[in-house]
């Protein structure tokens, strides 16, 4: 089991994000990512559905999952959930240009320079206000520390857990 978020991150190249289309209803994506410290970052064109959802509301759902074909056991992949809100990065500006420079390490500096070409690209910026880890059963963790990447041991809510057929 990786030992926090980040560690669990590493070979993650992709994001799935769940945003709120203007009639409030679940509306899912994916994006590739880049995380520095407690911030996700997105590179997105404004002629996605995901893009105006987000510009109309800011709040949004990150999860990331276990690949299927690697996963010991279907029913308990290890997977990630992150509740953020999300601010739109203005182009041609020192922070874009540094976010930029991250994704082109990440990914290939060509594609981004084709992307940033198309003039419709835009970075959105991610901050978690609450997230939730699972690595398999009664392994479930709330998120938190000062990233907001370290596994934190649930209280006990009073329920009976696996096994009991009662709650």
């Amino acid at each position: 089991m990786a030992n926090n978020l980040n560690e669990f991150l590493v070979n993650f190249k992709s994001l799935s994000m769940s945003t709120i289309d203007d009639k409030g209803n679940p509306f899912s994506s994916y994006a590739p990512f880049i995380k520095i410290e407690d911030k996700y970052y997105v590179y997105i064109s404004l002629m996605a559905k995901h893009t105006t959802n987000l510009k109309n509301n800011n709040i949004c759902s990150l999860f990331f999952v276990e690949d299927e074909s690697i996963c010991s056991n279907i029913f308990a992949r290890k997977r990630a959930m992150v509740q953020c809100n999300s601010n739109m990065i203005e182009q041609d500006t020192k922070k874009e240009t540094v976010l930029l420079e991250e994704f082109k390490i990440k990914f290939d500096d060509s594609m981004i320079s084709m992307l940033k070409s198309m003039k419709d690209f835009y970075i959105f910026e991610f901050t978690p206000f609450y997230g939730e880890a699972v690595f398999g059963f009664g392994k479930a963790y709330n998120l938190g520390g000062k990233d907001f990447s370290e596994f934190v041991e649930r209280e006990n809510t009073g329920t009976k857990g696996h096994g009991s057929s009662k709650a």
